[in-house]
Formats: C-alpha cells, sequence, structure tokens
C-alpha cells in the first residue's frame, strides 16, 4: 500500500524533489531522443559495422528506463515518489539522487532482485 507524502514531508523536500523532477524529465526527453534515432536506424539499410542485435539490445534498455522514469515521474505526480513500494519506508534522498527512478529503498530493492534470481536460477 502506498501512503501520499505529507505535507510537511513535501514542504522539506521541495528543493530536491524540484530537482530530481528536472533530472526525471531530462532523462526522459533524452531517451525518448535517443529511442527515435534508433528506430529510424533501424530502418535504414543495413551497412557494415551495424550489428543488429547490439541495436535491439539497447533499444530494450532505453525503453526500460523511459518506463522507469515514467512511473517515477507519475509516483511524483500522486505524491508518492520518495516512499519504498514494497515496506512504505522513505528512500534515502542519497539513493534518489543516484538513481532517480527508485521505487524501492535499497534493502526491499535487493531482496527484489534476490528473488528475480532465485526464481530463474530454479
Amino acid at each position: 500500500m502506498q501512503c501520499k507524502v505529507s505535507d510537511r514531508t513535501r514542504h522539506a523536500s521541495t528543493v530536491p524533489m524540484e530537482l530530481l523532477r528536472g533530472i526525471l524529465e531530462e532523462r526522459y526527453a533524452v531517451d525518448t531522443g535517443r529511442l527515435t534515432r534508433m528506430t529510424v536506424h533501424a530502418v535504414l539499410p543495413s551497412g557494415p559495422g551495424r550489428d543488429v542485435r547490439t541495436l535491439a539490445l539497447h533499444t530494450v534498455s532505453v525503453r526500460q528506463r523511459l518506463a522507469e522514469t515514467a512511473q517515477a515521474l507519475r509516483r511524483m505526480s500522486e505524491g508518492t515518489y520518495g516512499r519504498c513500494e514494497d515496506c512504505d519506508k522513505a528512500i534515502p534522498l542519497g539513493r534518489l539522487r543516484a538513481t532517480p527512478h527508485a521505487a524501492r529503498c535499497a534493502p526491499c530493492e535487493s531482496r527484489t532482485a534476490f528473488a528475480t534470481t532465485e526464481r530463474r536460477a530454479s
């Protein structure tokens, strides 16, 4: 369950949140442009040194980043940005600065990654 960020918390963190919003919006714009260029490049005739598989992998990566960024911007609009989706604790500002799209605190992210790895291994 996600809780809205309180007015007190929102006021105390307005400057960092606006900075993070700017970072996310810039990242979204850059990745949108990158995806557009990759799409155009993908339809061009093959040439020397063109690796279709690498282009496909990069495209998947950029689409994933776009989705993560869009989700983070949505959480900001809803007032739930900066709260862990699993434990509902505040995500430390340092983590958000390093990974602005983070939806989980580091301990919950580690548990999620471990569980995903375990499922793939079995």
